[in-house]
């Protein structure tokens, strides 16, 4: 992405005037028909019009046919990504109503064209469904630039089209229904209103794996004719193997996944958890399959009966002792995997991106059904308890000792009256918005970056030696680093695992910038930063303030004229654009080489920079990279290395 964010905003005028001024009046009022207020504001809908918006317009039609596999109707889901673009959903449920609906119009028709019409109200057409305002596949075809439904059932195939939400006729019967039965969705999204519309194979390959793992026993496959390629996935162990498959790569504590399952007649709870010997937590939460990726009551209730039920059992144990104080949730989450999978009738989220569980309930529910389960497993498996609770203990004492050396660091600063590291050379805005921090390879870089830079809202922090590799480090560790230690500081908003100590609130830059060299080295610091901010400052990549560099391999001149290119291509075709003899290539080696005029000019100009912010698609999926790339196991990196190395074109060694 290219960045132009720094510059103060314009001062907006009030407009004055008369009460209720001319210009607005009862014609002002716009009442918007059919699907149109979706085309007007479809982030209201699918969060975005980038390539995560496009995305989700999949999942709604994807999460139907998962409704119907935990309806228990579907067995099988097949996504097809065909070379024109568009997008083939079909599932062998029982196909979507058709027929006359009180409104006049055929169901079928209904349902992909009028918002908050559905089968999910509670009215007996699903138990249990990820769906909940009856606007996910109206939301498709509104921002569809052609979509086709056919659906197979009372003994015959029908269809309707649409070009961008609207009927191109009425609902036919196309075929006698033979022994076909479910529903085919056809669309191709609409140019005009995202950002892009090229489809990831790997991203809807991820999100497919994990609605198998949360649907056992339902086959899901995905073509991509655009390369052929083609994965299947089909789960007969359900979220234990989800468990298993997130902890490939860790050392487990326990090799038996602890499994919870508790059923009534609105409420299915399921929980698997695993410890192993990592110093991260990785929990992972659903509702009706729907990932909740900012949690809610299901996980509230998880925590507390995980927490209770390792202290209750450590002190029947005699682990813990009368005088010990207990674990904290910190400690008991360290090197925790966990799924928490919940189905229920009436899902009650925050928003229609379905990010947070609010049903009250589901707290208590959870918290009982996992605190048994979780007191019967320890009492009959006590070796694996002891183990848990050394873990548990050993994280107590790092925390102890992090929150020592924090302190110490505080009271230092306040002594010395240097509460920031003396590396670093802060810029003169204090408003975080309007505040950035580069974060830079060494004092040659950190020097051109501090002469380069424009002070008013750019502070610079160089990293000098061998950067700690947190995935291998306890806490306690972490926070005494002389390299990691001045950027807690620096960012002033503490660091998650010591308590609450971690404040988004109070970090002093909302654009946190890693600049390293475009080489081997770079690339390792780059990631061991990138590490760090993903297990002890996620927030901060959350909230989108975090972001790459990218400078220029090359620079290209004639004398009168300079030109940057960031690969080989860009340069060649730079020269051949030029097309002149004496045209000088410059291969930069690393930042170092620049002078603090390229470097701006390059690199750190909000008008002609360009940065990438770092996002994190699929929490599994990054946990898992993560740890393979930075963990203790090797033959996992040197297989990730041997199969993504064909992917490399420019590897400066």
């Amino acid at each position: 992405m290219t960045d132009q964010a720094t510059e103060t905003p314009p001062t907006t005028r009030a407009r004055r005037g008369k009460a209720g001024g001319s210009d607005y009046t009862a014609a002002s009022i716009q009442v918007l028909e059919g699907l149109e207020a979706v085309r007007r504001r479809p982030g209201m809908y699918i969060g975005s019009t980038d390539e995560s918006g496009l995305h989700h317009l999949i999942w709604e039609v994807v999460d139907n046919s998962i409704d119907e596999a935990m309806a228990g109707e579907a067995r099988t889901i097949h996504v097809r990504l065909a070379a024109d673009g568009t997008v083939k959903v079909r599932d062998d449920g029982r196909g979507v109503p058709v027929g006359k609906h009180s409104t006049g119009k055929d169901a079928l028709e209904v349902v992909h064209t009028v918002l908050h019409a559905g089968g999910k109200f509670g009215g007996g057409g699903y138990k249990v469904s990820g769906g909940l305002h009856g606007v996910g596949v109206s939301v498709v075809n509104a921002l569809s630039e052609w979509m086709r439904v056919e659906s197979a059932r009372d003994g015959g195939v029908w269809a309707q089209e649409y070009e961008r939400g609207k009927p191109l006729g009425p609902v036919k019967r196309i075929s006698p229904q033979g022994d076909r039965r479910g529903t085919t969705t056809t669309f191709r999204a609409d140019p005009k209103m995202f950002e892009t519309i090229e489809f990831s194979f790997d991203t809807i390959a991820l999100r497919l794996r994990q609605s198998a793992y949360l649907t056992k026993g339902v086959w899901i496959s995905l073509i991509d004719e655009r390369v052929e390629r083609e994965r299947s996935f089909y789960f007969e162990g359900g979220i234990q193997s989800f468990v298993r498959h997130l902890n490939r790569n860790k050392e487990v504590l326990h090799n038996r996944p602890i499994y919870v399952e508790q059923r009534d007649k609105t409420t299915v709870v399921e929980v698997a958890l695993q410890y192993n010997d990592s110093y991260t937590e990785n929990v992972l939460s659903f509702a009706n399959s729907i990932n909740t990726v900012d949690g809610g009551t299901h996980v509230t209730g998880f925590r507390a009966a995980l927490t209770s039920s390792l202290n209750d059992w450590a002190r029947r144990a005699g682990v813990l002792r009368d005088a010990d104080p207990n674990l904290s949730g910190d400690d008991v989450r360290e090197g925790l995997t966990a799924v928490i999978s919940v189905k229920l009738t009436e899902p009650q989220f925050e928003s229609q991106t379905k990010a947070k569980l609010n049903n009250a309930e589901l707290k208590g529910q959870v918290q009982t059904a996992v605190a048994e389960a979780l007191g019967q497993y320890l009492d009959e498996n006590p070796g694996d308890g002891r183990r848990i609770i050394e873990k548990c203990l050993t994280a107590a004492r790092a925390r102890e000792a992090a929150r020592k050396a924090r302190d110490l660091v505080i009271r230092k600063g306040a002594l010395d009256g240097l509460s920031l590291p003396g590396k670093l050379a802060d810029c003169q805005e204090r408003d975080p918005a309007r505040s950035e921090l580069y974060i830079v390879e060494g004092d040659s870089a950190g020097g051109s970056a501090k002469q380069g830079r424009d002070r008013r809202f750019q502070a610079i922090l160089p990293l000098r030696g061998k950067l700690l590799n947190v995935e291998k480090a306890r806490l306690d560790k972490i926070v005494a680093s002389e390299n990691v230690r001045p950027l807690i500081i620096a960012l002033g908003a503490g660091i998650e695992g010591i308590g609450d100590s971690f404040d988004i609130t109070k970090l002093r830059y909302h654009r946190i910038i890693i600049m390293t060299d475009a080489d081997v080295d770079g690339a390792h610091i780059r990631t061991l930063l990138l590490t760090f901010f993903y297990r002890h400052m996620p927030q901060v990549i959350e909230q989108g303030y975090l972001y790459v560099a990218q400078p220029p391999l090359y620079r290209i001149s004639t004398g009168k004229l300079t030109r940057y290119a960031q690969s080989e291509k860009e340069r060649d075709r730079i020269v051949k654009e030029m097309d002149r003899k004496n045209v000088s290539v410059q291969r930069f080696k690393g930042l170092g080489e620049m002078n603090a005029e390229q470097l701006w000019e390059t690199t750190m100009n909000p008008e002609t920079r360009t940065l990438l912010r770092a996002e994190i698609d699929d929490a599994a999926e990054a946990d898992a990279i993560f740890t393979m790339l930075m963990g203790e196991k090797v033959a996992p990196r040197k297989e990730f290395i041997k199969t993504e190395a064909r992917k490399v074109r420019n590897l400066d060694v």
